[in-house]
């Protein structure tokens, strides 16, 4: 069987870094003995928008495109989105998570989302598409934030992709960049 020129160089360099455990599949997917899998090629983040940048605010959107290659060989299962920085930590509400093909200014086909969760404490989003979203698409995934932050400043939120699998080996995509102004004070109604 020949493999293909990407896994022959993938195989040599984690070879040369000790890892010899590698077993070709017929898919060239990058499979380890041990059963974690990883993209050939991994997705990228291609943007992370948000619908409304005022502190406090209510109903706004943040997006987080994402391209998932042709040469992926692998679908996108999961996606986790982190809070990295900002001094108000963000709740969601996750039954309003929604997620489709293309951009957020080019809507095509929604996406079925299997579970969204928050774990509070590392201040993540996990969400899971169900089915898997196939190599060679652009898709969007929608959170609907309680409201936005409190206090102004940058806000980070680390995207990490996941193909299918129980042992699959996450992707760091990049940071999504939002910028909150207004007052760092929240207004209360004093009587």
């Amino acid at each position: 069987m020949k493999l293909p020129k990407l896994s022959i160089l993938l195989s040599t360099t984690l070879m040369l870094a000790g890892i010899s455990e590698i077993t070709p599949q017929m898919a060239q997917a990058v499979r380890l003995r041990d059963g974690t899998v990883y993209f050939v090629q991994p997705p990228s983040l291609v943007n992370a928008t948000t619908t409304f940048n005022s502190v406090n605010a209510w109903g706004a959107t943040y997006y987080f495109t994402i391209n998932v290659p042709a040469n992926a060989d692998e679908p996108l299962q999961r996606v986790t989105i982190k809070q990295r920085d900002g001094s108000s930590n963000i709740r969601y509400r996750l039954n309003d998570s929604f997620a489709f093909e293309g951009t957020r200014d080019r809507r095509g086909k929604p996406l079925t989302l299997g579970e969204v969760t928050r774990d509070r404490d590392s201040r993540t989003v996990e969400v899971i598409f169900d089915p898997p979203v196939a190599p060679g698409k652009t898709i969007t995934i929608g959170l609907r934030p309680v409201r936005n932050p409190l206090f102004s400043g940058v806000y980070l939120f680390g995207v990490t992709a996941f193909p299918p699998g129980e042992k699959a080996h996450g992707q760091f995509l990049g940071f999504g960049r939002f910028h909150f102004y207004g007052n760092d004070r929240p207004f209360f109604l004093w009587r």
